[in-house]
Protein backbone atom coordinates (compact mmCIF):
# COMPACT_ATOMS: atom_id res chain seq x y z
CA UNK A 1 0.00 0.00 0.00
CA UNK A 2 1.03 3.29 -0.90
CA UNK A 3 1.73 6.20 2.25
CA UNK A 4 -0.70 8.71 2.08
CA UNK A 5 2.50 11.04 1.18
CA UNK A 6 3.21 9.38 -1.88
CA UNK A 7 -0.14 9.28 -2.47
CA UNK A 8 -0.93 12.78 -2.43
CA UNK A 9 2.55 13.30 -4.17
CA UNK A 10 1.21 11.38 -7.48
CA UNK A 11 -2.45 12.95 -7.64
CA UNK A 12 -0.79 16.62 -7.62
CA UNK A 13 1.85 15.63 -10.16
CA UNK A 14 -1.12 13.80 -12.24
CA UNK A 15 -3.12 17.11 -12.33
CA UNK A 16 -0.26 19.30 -13.10
CA UNK A 17 0.55 17.56 -15.62
CA UNK A 18 -2.81 17.78 -17.87
CA UNK A 19 -4.19 21.02 -18.87
CA UNK A 20 -7.89 21.24 -19.33
CA UNK A 21 -8.39 24.09 -22.05
CA UNK A 22 -11.57 25.73 -23.80
CA UNK A 23 -11.70 27.88 -27.23
CA UNK A 24 -13.76 30.26 -27.18
CA UNK A 25 -15.20 33.24 -28.92
CA UNK A 26 -18.10 34.29 -31.91
CA UNK A 27 -18.72 32.68 -35.26
CA UNK A 28 -15.11 33.06 -37.62
CA UNK A 29 -13.07 34.14 -35.08
CA UNK A 30 -10.54 30.27 -36.03
CA UNK A 31 -11.63 28.33 -32.58
CA UNK A 32 -11.50 25.01 -34.53
CA UNK A 33 -9.09 26.28 -36.65
CA UNK A 34 -6.52 26.71 -33.68
CA UNK A 35 -7.30 23.03 -32.19
CA UNK A 36 -6.56 21.87 -35.43
CA UNK A 37 -2.96 23.59 -35.75
CA UNK A 38 -2.05 22.85 -32.64
CA UNK A 39 -2.58 19.19 -33.21
CA UNK A 40 -0.94 19.42 -36.73
CA UNK A 41 2.26 21.70 -35.54
CA UNK A 42 2.40 19.05 -32.19
CA UNK A 43 2.48 16.10 -35.01
CA UNK A 44 -1.02 14.99 -32.92
CA UNK A 45 -2.66 13.69 -36.10
CA UNK A 46 -2.58 10.32 -37.70
CA UNK A 47 -1.96 10.27 -41.63
CA UNK A 48 -5.18 8.82 -42.28
CA UNK A 49 -6.61 11.50 -40.56
CA UNK A 50 -5.08 13.89 -42.81
CA UNK A 51 -5.81 11.86 -45.58
CA UNK A 52 -9.70 12.08 -44.64
CA UNK A 53 -10.43 15.26 -44.04
CA UNK A 54 -7.90 16.64 -47.11
CA UNK A 55 -10.93 15.24 -49.81
CA UNK A 56 -14.01 16.40 -47.56
CA UNK A 57 -16.44 18.02 -49.54
CA UNK A 58 -16.97 21.05 -47.13
CA UNK A 59 -13.39 22.11 -46.94
CA UNK A 60 -13.16 25.86 -46.50
CA UNK A 61 -9.13 26.71 -47.16
CA UNK A 62 -8.79 27.84 -50.12
CA UNK A 63 -5.36 29.39 -49.81
CA UNK A 64 -2.37 27.65 -51.67
CA UNK A 65 -0.42 28.40 -48.20
CA UNK A 66 -2.59 26.16 -46.26
CA UNK A 67 -1.97 22.27 -46.33
CA UNK A 68 -5.73 21.04 -45.02
CA UNK A 69 -8.76 22.51 -43.68
CA UNK A 70 -7.84 22.14 -40.20
CA UNK A 71 -10.76 22.81 -38.16
CA UNK A 72 -12.14 19.79 -39.97
CA UNK A 73 -10.09 18.24 -36.91
CA UNK A 74 -12.49 19.60 -34.37
CA UNK A 75 -15.73 20.32 -36.83
CA UNK A 76 -16.54 16.51 -36.82
CA UNK A 77 -20.74 16.80 -37.53
CA UNK A 78 -21.92 16.86 -40.84
CA UNK A 79 -24.22 20.22 -40.57
CA UNK A 80 -20.75 21.52 -38.74
CA UNK A 81 -19.13 20.71 -41.85
CA UNK A 82 -22.09 21.96 -44.26
CA UNK A 83 -22.60 25.23 -42.65
CA UNK A 84 -19.14 25.69 -41.89
CA UNK A 85 -20.23 26.54 -37.71
CA UNK A 86 -19.73 25.00 -34.99
CA UNK A 87 -22.29 23.47 -32.74
CA UNK A 88 -21.60 20.95 -29.96
CA UNK A 89 -18.56 21.25 -27.74
CA UNK A 90 -15.71 19.15 -29.78
CA UNK A 91 -12.89 17.12 -27.00
CA UNK A 92 -9.45 16.43 -28.02
CA UNK A 93 -6.35 15.11 -26.96
CA UNK A 94 -3.18 15.90 -27.42
CA UNK A 95 0.36 16.35 -25.87
CA UNK A 96 3.92 17.62 -26.14
CA UNK A 97 7.52 16.25 -24.16
CA UNK A 98 6.01 18.57 -20.98
CA UNK A 99 2.62 18.32 -20.74
CA UNK A 100 -0.64 16.46 -21.75
CA UNK A 101 -3.75 18.48 -22.85
CA UNK A 102 -7.73 18.57 -23.24
CA UNK A 103 -8.99 20.77 -25.54
CA UNK A 104 -12.71 21.49 -25.39
CA UNK A 105 -14.05 23.65 -28.83
CA UNK A 106 -16.81 25.38 -27.81
CA UNK A 107 -19.43 26.73 -30.36
CA UNK A 108 -19.01 30.46 -31.33
CA UNK A 109 -23.08 30.95 -32.20
CA UNK A 110 -25.09 32.56 -29.68
CA UNK A 111 -27.41 29.87 -30.07
CA UNK A 112 -25.26 27.21 -28.41
CA UNK A 113 -23.87 29.56 -26.09
CA UNK A 114 -25.16 27.04 -23.10
CA UNK A 115 -22.79 24.79 -24.53
CA UNK A 116 -19.87 26.85 -23.84
CA UNK A 117 -20.98 26.70 -20.34
CA UNK A 118 -20.68 22.78 -20.05
CA UNK A 119 -17.35 22.52 -21.92
CA UNK A 120 -15.88 25.96 -19.36
CA UNK A 121 -17.01 24.19 -16.29
CA UNK A 122 -14.71 21.47 -16.13
CA UNK A 123 -11.56 23.50 -17.37
CA UNK A 124 -8.49 25.16 -16.18
CA UNK A 125 -7.51 27.31 -18.94
CA UNK A 126 -10.46 29.78 -21.77
CA UNK A 127 -8.51 30.70 -24.87
CA UNK A 128 -10.71 33.07 -26.21
CA UNK A 129 -10.33 34.50 -29.88
CA UNK A 130 -11.08 37.86 -30.91
CA UNK A 131 -11.07 38.14 -35.00
CA UNK A 132 -9.59 41.05 -35.88
CA UNK A 133 -11.33 42.01 -38.96
CA UNK A 134 -14.45 41.72 -37.22
CA UNK A 135 -13.26 44.48 -34.34
CA UNK A 136 -14.36 48.09 -35.23
CA UNK A 137 -11.14 49.77 -34.96
CA UNK A 138 -12.58 53.11 -35.60
CA UNK A 139 -14.22 53.72 -32.12
CA UNK A 140 -12.47 54.43 -28.75
CA UNK A 141 -12.01 51.81 -27.57
CA UNK A 142 -12.36 49.97 -30.27
CA UNK A 143 -15.82 47.27 -30.37
CA UNK A 144 -15.34 43.60 -29.63
CA UNK A 145 -18.18 41.86 -30.83
CA UNK A 146 -20.99 40.79 -28.19
CA UNK A 147 -20.32 37.11 -28.52
CA UNK A 148 -16.80 37.74 -27.45
CA UNK A 149 -17.78 40.21 -24.24
CA UNK A 150 -20.84 37.40 -23.53
CA UNK A 151 -18.21 34.55 -23.51
CA UNK A 152 -15.53 36.55 -21.44
CA UNK A 153 -18.08 37.77 -18.82
CA UNK A 154 -19.20 33.35 -18.87
CA UNK A 155 -15.77 32.32 -18.18
CA UNK A 156 -14.96 34.37 -15.37
CA UNK A 157 -18.36 34.02 -13.78
CA UNK A 158 -17.23 30.10 -13.76
CA UNK A 159 -14.06 30.94 -11.98
CA UNK A 160 -11.48 29.90 -14.60
CA UNK A 161 -8.16 30.53 -13.05
CA UNK A 162 -6.52 31.76 -15.98
CA UNK A 163 -7.79 33.75 -19.24
CA UNK A 164 -5.74 34.36 -22.80
CA UNK A 165 -7.19 36.08 -25.40
CA UNK A 166 -5.70 35.54 -28.72
CA UNK A 167 -6.01 38.02 -31.64
CA UNK A 168 -6.42 36.41 -34.63
CA UNK A 169 -5.98 36.86 -37.99
CA UNK A 170 -3.23 39.50 -37.82
CA UNK A 171 -1.65 38.10 -41.14
CA UNK A 172 -4.64 40.51 -43.02
CA UNK A 173 -3.56 43.60 -41.51
CA UNK A 174 -0.16 42.34 -42.33
CA UNK A 175 0.98 42.10 -38.41
CA UNK A 176 0.49 45.61 -37.73
CA UNK A 177 1.45 46.19 -34.55
CA UNK A 178 -0.82 49.51 -34.02
CA UNK A 179 -3.32 47.31 -35.19
CA UNK A 180 -2.81 44.74 -32.34
CA UNK A 181 -2.43 47.49 -29.97
CA UNK A 182 -5.94 49.03 -30.38
CA UNK A 183 -7.58 45.65 -29.99
CA UNK A 184 -5.70 45.33 -26.84
CA UNK A 185 -7.27 48.47 -25.73
CA UNK A 186 -10.71 47.44 -25.96
CA UNK A 187 -10.08 43.89 -24.10
CA UNK A 188 -8.33 45.54 -21.41
CA UNK A 189 -11.05 47.87 -21.33
CA UNK A 190 -13.56 44.94 -21.61
CA UNK A 191 -11.43 42.91 -18.62
CA UNK A 192 -11.38 45.94 -16.48
CA UNK A 193 -15.15 46.35 -16.73
CA UNK A 194 -16.27 42.86 -15.62
CA UNK A 195 -13.28 42.57 -13.14
CA UNK A 196 -11.62 40.08 -14.89
CA UNK A 197 -7.91 39.52 -13.84
CA UNK A 198 -5.13 41.03 -16.13
CA UNK A 199 -5.15 38.49 -18.99
CA UNK A 200 -2.56 37.59 -21.70
CA UNK A 201 -2.71 38.55 -24.76
CA UNK A 202 -1.34 36.94 -27.80
CA UNK A 203 -1.22 38.11 -31.58
CA UNK A 204 -1.13 34.97 -33.89
CA UNK A 205 -2.77 33.88 -37.11
CA UNK A 206 -3.81 30.55 -36.99
CA UNK A 207 -3.79 29.80 -40.89
CA UNK A 208 -0.42 30.27 -41.29
CA UNK A 209 0.46 29.25 -37.49
CA UNK A 210 1.86 32.63 -36.71
CA UNK A 211 2.82 32.23 -32.76
CA UNK A 212 0.80 29.10 -32.15
CA UNK A 213 3.15 26.91 -31.69
CA UNK A 214 6.17 28.28 -33.06
CA UNK A 215 7.37 32.49 -32.90
CA UNK A 216 6.28 34.12 -36.12
CA UNK A 217 9.41 36.32 -37.16
CA UNK A 218 6.78 38.64 -38.96
CA UNK A 219 6.03 40.21 -34.93
CA UNK A 220 9.59 41.60 -33.74
CA UNK A 221 7.58 43.85 -31.37
CA UNK A 222 5.65 41.34 -29.23
CA UNK A 223 8.29 39.48 -26.57
CA UNK A 224 5.74 37.89 -25.03
CA UNK A 225 5.38 33.56 -25.35
CA UNK A 226 3.90 31.41 -27.78
CA UNK A 227 0.14 30.41 -26.95
CA UNK A 228 1.44 26.68 -26.93
CA UNK A 229 4.67 27.95 -24.34
CA UNK A 230 1.66 29.84 -22.60
CA UNK A 231 0.09 26.49 -21.97
CA UNK A 232 2.84 24.33 -21.08
CA UNK A 233 3.85 26.96 -18.39
CA UNK A 234 0.85 27.52 -16.87
CA UNK A 235 0.67 26.15 -12.95
CA UNK A 236 -2.61 24.60 -13.05
CA UNK A 237 -2.25 22.81 -9.79
CA UNK A 238 -5.67 22.02 -8.13
CA UNK A 239 -6.30 25.25 -5.67
CA UNK A 240 -8.41 22.69 -3.81
CA UNK A 241 -5.89 21.54 -2.02
CA UNK A 242 -5.87 24.21 -0.16
CA UNK A 243 -9.75 24.28 0.83
CA UNK A 244 -11.10 22.04 3.38
CA UNK A 245 -12.43 18.87 3.03
CA UNK A 246 -15.78 18.52 0.83
CA UNK A 247 -17.23 14.86 0.26
CA UNK A 248 -21.16 14.70 -0.86
CA UNK A 249 -22.59 11.74 -0.06
CA UNK A 250 -24.48 10.25 -3.15
CA UNK A 251 -25.50 6.72 -1.72
CA UNK A 252 -25.01 4.67 0.96
CA UNK A 253 -23.79 1.35 0.62
CA UNK A 254 -24.90 -2.17 2.61
CA UNK A 255 -24.10 -5.70 2.10
CA UNK A 256 -26.89 -7.19 3.33
CA UNK A 257 -28.78 -4.97 6.13
CA UNK A 258 -29.20 -7.34 9.01
CA UNK A 259 -25.95 -8.37 10.48
CA UNK A 260 -25.09 -6.04 13.47
CA UNK A 261 -21.58 -6.07 11.83
CA UNK A 262 -22.75 -5.09 8.81
CA UNK A 263 -20.21 -2.96 6.44
CA UNK A 264 -21.76 0.25 5.82
CA UNK A 265 -20.14 2.35 3.52
CA UNK A 266 -21.20 6.37 2.25
CA UNK A 267 -20.20 6.82 -1.48
CA UNK A 268 -19.73 9.97 -3.41
CA UNK A 269 -17.33 12.30 -4.59
CA UNK A 270 -14.50 14.55 -2.80
CA UNK A 271 -15.40 17.91 -4.35
CA UNK A 272 -12.56 19.63 -2.20
CA UNK A 273 -9.33 19.05 0.13
CA UNK A 274 -8.35 15.38 1.04
CA UNK A 275 -10.19 12.74 4.09
CA UNK A 276 -7.50 10.08 5.67
CA UNK A 277 -7.96 7.53 7.93
CA UNK A 278 -8.60 8.63 11.39
CA UNK A 279 -9.79 12.28 10.55
CA UNK A 280 -12.43 13.85 12.48
CA UNK A 281 -15.22 14.48 10.30
CA UNK A 282 -18.50 16.37 10.50
CA UNK A 283 -21.59 15.39 8.61
CA UNK A 284 -23.61 18.40 7.70
CA UNK A 285 -26.92 19.39 7.72
CA UNK A 286 -26.87 17.29 11.01
CA UNK A 287 -23.75 18.31 12.87
CA UNK A 288 -22.65 15.13 13.94
CA UNK A 289 -19.13 14.20 14.01
CA UNK A 290 -17.37 10.91 13.60
CA UNK A 291 -14.18 9.56 13.04
CA UNK A 292 -13.14 7.61 9.39
CA UNK A 293 -12.09 4.22 10.10
CA UNK A 294 -11.96 2.60 5.93
CA UNK A 295 -11.43 4.78 2.97
CA UNK A 296 -11.92 2.64 -0.52
CA UNK A 297 -11.43 3.78 -4.19
CA UNK A 298 -12.34 2.31 -7.35
CA UNK A 299 -15.05 -0.73 -7.90
CA UNK A 300 -14.49 -2.30 -4.56
CA UNK A 301 -17.49 -3.54 -3.16
CA UNK A 302 -16.52 -2.61 0.55
CA UNK A 303 -14.52 -5.83 2.05
CA UNK A 304 -10.83 -5.02 2.61
CA UNK A 305 -9.00 -5.31 -0.17
CA UNK A 306 -6.93 -4.23 -2.12
CA UNK A 307 -8.36 -0.68 -2.95
CA UNK A 308 -8.35 0.37 0.36
CA UNK A 309 -6.21 3.57 0.57
CA UNK A 310 -4.82 6.02 3.78
CA UNK A 311 -6.50 8.99 2.14
CA UNK A 312 -8.18 10.36 -1.06
CA UNK A 313 -7.82 13.46 -2.59
CA UNK A 314 -10.14 15.94 -4.51
CA UNK A 315 -12.20 14.78 -7.49
CA UNK A 316 -11.97 11.04 -6.56
CA UNK A 317 -14.56 8.86 -6.03
CA UNK A 318 -14.57 6.56 -2.42
CA UNK A 319 -16.29 4.65 -0.20
CA UNK A 320 -16.00 6.06 3.33
CA UNK A 321 -16.19 3.89 6.52
CA UNK A 322 -17.08 5.68 9.62
CA UNK A 323 -16.50 4.43 13.30
CA UNK A 324 -19.89 5.51 14.81
CA UNK A 325 -23.32 4.74 13.41
CA UNK A 326 -24.94 8.49 12.65
CA UNK A 327 -27.40 9.64 10.94
CA UNK A 328 -26.11 10.02 6.96
CA UNK A 329 -27.97 9.89 3.64
CA UNK A 330 -28.02 10.98 -0.18
CA UNK A 331 -27.29 15.30 -0.19
CA UNK A 332 -25.60 14.43 3.33
CA UNK A 333 -22.07 16.77 3.52
CA UNK A 334 -18.75 15.56 5.06
CA UNK A 335 -16.44 18.21 6.72
CA UNK A 336 -13.55 18.26 8.17
CA UNK A 337 -14.52 18.69 12.60
CA UNK A 338 -12.01 21.35 12.91
CA UNK A 339 -13.68 23.29 9.58
CA UNK A 340 -13.43 27.04 10.71
CA UNK A 341 -15.19 28.06 7.70
CA UNK A 342 -17.80 25.67 7.39
CA UNK A 343 -20.77 25.93 4.65
CA UNK A 344 -24.46 27.57 5.62
CA UNK A 345 -27.91 25.58 6.04
CA UNK A 346 -29.87 28.33 4.00
CA UNK A 347 -33.44 28.22 2.40
CA UNK A 348 -32.45 32.16 0.54
CA UNK A 349 -30.04 32.05 -2.18
CA UNK A 350 -28.73 34.88 -4.34
CA UNK A 351 -26.92 33.19 -7.46
CA UNK A 352 -25.84 34.54 -10.59
CA UNK A 353 -27.33 32.94 -13.21
CA UNK A 354 -26.30 31.63 -16.67
CA UNK A 355 -30.07 31.45 -18.55
CA UNK A 356 -29.92 28.62 -21.12
CA UNK A 357 -33.44 27.66 -22.18
CA UNK A 358 -35.86 29.30 -25.15
CA UNK A 359 -38.25 29.84 -22.82
CA UNK A 360 -37.12 33.01 -20.06
CA UNK A 361 -37.08 32.93 -16.71
CA UNK A 362 -40.25 33.22 -15.06
CA UNK A 363 -41.53 34.26 -11.02
CA UNK A 364 -44.37 31.79 -11.51
CA UNK A 365 -42.59 28.75 -12.93
CA UNK A 366 -41.74 25.92 -10.89
CA UNK A 367 -38.21 25.56 -10.91
CA UNK A 368 -36.09 22.44 -9.07
CA UNK A 369 -32.46 23.16 -7.94
CA UNK A 370 -29.55 20.67 -8.17
CA UNK A 371 -26.84 21.17 -5.88
CA UNK A 372 -24.34 18.51 -5.30
CA UNK A 373 -26.04 15.33 -4.77
CA UNK A 374 -29.50 17.34 -3.28
CA UNK A 375 -32.45 18.43 -5.38
CA UNK A 376 -34.96 20.39 -3.75
CA UNK A 377 -38.04 23.06 -4.78
CA UNK A 378 -37.25 26.55 -5.61
CA UNK A 379 -39.04 29.58 -6.47
CA UNK A 380 -37.43 32.74 -8.17
CA UNK A 381 -38.19 35.55 -5.39
CA UNK A 382 -36.44 38.29 -7.25
CA UNK A 383 -33.88 39.34 -10.43
CA UNK A 384 -31.79 41.99 -9.00
CA UNK A 385 -29.99 42.80 -12.35
CA UNK A 386 -29.43 41.30 -15.98
CA UNK A 387 -25.86 42.30 -17.80
CA UNK A 388 -26.34 43.99 -20.64
CA UNK A 389 -23.52 42.55 -22.74
CA UNK A 390 -23.21 45.40 -25.54
CA UNK A 391 -22.64 48.05 -23.06
CA UNK A 392 -21.20 45.81 -20.00
CA UNK A 393 -23.94 47.94 -17.83
CA UNK A 394 -26.53 46.30 -15.36
CA UNK A 395 -30.00 46.76 -15.50
CA UNK A 396 -31.71 46.75 -12.48
CA UNK A 397 -35.44 46.86 -13.68
CA UNK A 398 -36.19 43.61 -15.15
CA UNK A 399 -38.54 40.80 -14.77
CA UNK A 400 -37.48 38.52 -17.17
CA UNK A 401 -34.27 36.54 -18.18
CA UNK A 402 -33.70 35.20 -21.51
CA UNK A 403 -31.72 33.31 -23.25
CA UNK A 404 -28.19 33.68 -22.88
CA UNK A 405 -28.42 36.45 -20.47
CA UNK A 406 -26.65 36.94 -17.24
CA UNK A 407 -28.14 38.10 -14.27
CA UNK A 408 -28.17 38.09 -10.32
CA UNK A 409 -31.44 36.32 -8.56
CA UNK A 410 -33.26 35.63 -5.19
CA UNK A 411 -34.56 31.94 -4.82
CA UNK A 412 -36.27 30.61 -1.71
CA UNK A 413 -35.82 27.09 -1.25
CA UNK A 414 -38.67 24.27 -0.52
CA UNK A 415 -35.97 23.15 2.21
CA UNK A 416 -32.31 24.15 3.14
CA UNK A 417 -29.22 23.40 1.67
CA UNK A 418 -25.93 23.02 2.77
CA UNK A 419 -24.28 26.03 0.98
CA UNK A 420 -20.48 27.77 0.00
CA UNK A 421 -20.44 30.60 -1.67
CA UNK A 422 -18.90 29.94 -5.22
CA UNK A 423 -15.65 32.24 -5.22
CA UNK A 424 -15.01 30.21 -1.61
CA UNK A 425 -16.00 26.59 -3.29
CA UNK A 426 -16.82 26.38 -6.91
CA UNK A 427 -17.62 22.84 -6.52
CA UNK A 428 -19.87 23.11 -4.03
CA UNK A 429 -20.96 26.79 -5.06
CA UNK A 430 -22.53 25.72 -7.90
CA UNK A 431 -26.02 24.18 -9.17
CA UNK A 432 -28.16 24.28 -11.78
CA UNK A 433 -31.75 24.66 -12.64
CA UNK A 434 -34.01 22.38 -13.96
CA UNK A 435 -38.16 23.16 -14.74
CA UNK A 436 -39.94 20.78 -13.09
CA UNK A 437 -42.70 21.15 -16.36
CA UNK A 438 -40.31 20.52 -19.11
CA UNK A 439 -37.65 18.77 -17.35
CA UNK A 440 -35.18 20.62 -18.96
CA UNK A 441 -31.98 21.95 -17.32
CA UNK A 442 -32.78 26.61 -17.96
CA UNK A 443 -29.56 27.50 -16.17
CA UNK A 444 -26.04 27.63 -14.74
CA UNK A 445 -25.87 29.07 -11.62
CA UNK A 446 -23.45 30.37 -8.88
CA UNK A 447 -24.18 31.03 -5.40
CA UNK A 448 -22.61 34.82 -4.48
CA UNK A 449 -25.15 35.22 -0.86
CA UNK A 450 -26.55 32.25 1.45
CA UNK A 451 -28.85 33.62 4.36
CA UNK A 452 -28.03 31.28 7.54
CA UNK A 453 -30.88 29.51 8.77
Amino acid sequence: MYKHSSISTAYQNAHQNVVRFITAGSVDDGRSTLIGRLLYDTKSILVDQLESISKTKHARVTSSDAVVDLALLTDGLEAEREQGITIDVAYRYFSTPKRKFITADAPGHEQYTRNLVTGASQSDVAVILVNAIRVDLTTSPATLLAQTKRHAAIVHLLGLRHVAFAINKMDLFEFDERVYNTVKSAIEDLASKISLPTPTLIPISVLFGANVVTRSQHTPWYNGSTLLELLEGLDTSPESEKLALRFSVQYVARQNGCASDDFRGYLGEIKFGSVRKGQKIRVLPGGSEATVTEIYLGNGSGSKGNNAVESAQTGEAAAIQLAEDIDVSRGSLFISAEDTNPPVLSKQLSADLCWLDSEPLSLSRKYALRHTTNTVGAKVKNIQQVLDVQTLSHASDVHALSTNEIGRVDFILQKPIVADLFDQSPRTGAFILIDEATNHTVAAGMIREAVSQ
